[in-house]
């Protein structure tokens, strides 16, 4: 299964290496399963992380993600069961 990860960000806000640095927090927890990662430039205050096009995250409704939590969402899509180390541990 190929699994994309997109993480849309506002350059009005320069959310730009925000955005960069959870790309490769992700990229480095998933390397062998996600086959994509984009970052989509986008305006008026936008970070939006999606998997498979479904929203995971939204920083409108949800504020700004940190990065184990975005890591346990994207997990359970693309790797159900899969450790995340220090990641899990923090949501217990």
């Amino acid at each position: 299964m190929t699994h994309r990860v997109q993480i849309e960000y506002c350059t009005q806000c320069r959310w730009l290496p925000r955005a960069a640095w959870l790309a490769q927090e992700l990229l480095t927890t998933f390397e062998t399963e996600l086959t994509e990662l984009s970052l989509k430039p986008g305006t008026g205050g936008v970070f939006v992380v999606r998997v498979d096009d479904e929203v995971v995250w939204d920083r409108r409704e949800q504020g700004f993600p940190e990065p184990t939590a975005v890591k346990r969402l994207v997990r359970d899509l693309v790797a159900p069961g899969k450790p995340l180390g220090h990641s899990d541990r923090a949501a217990e």
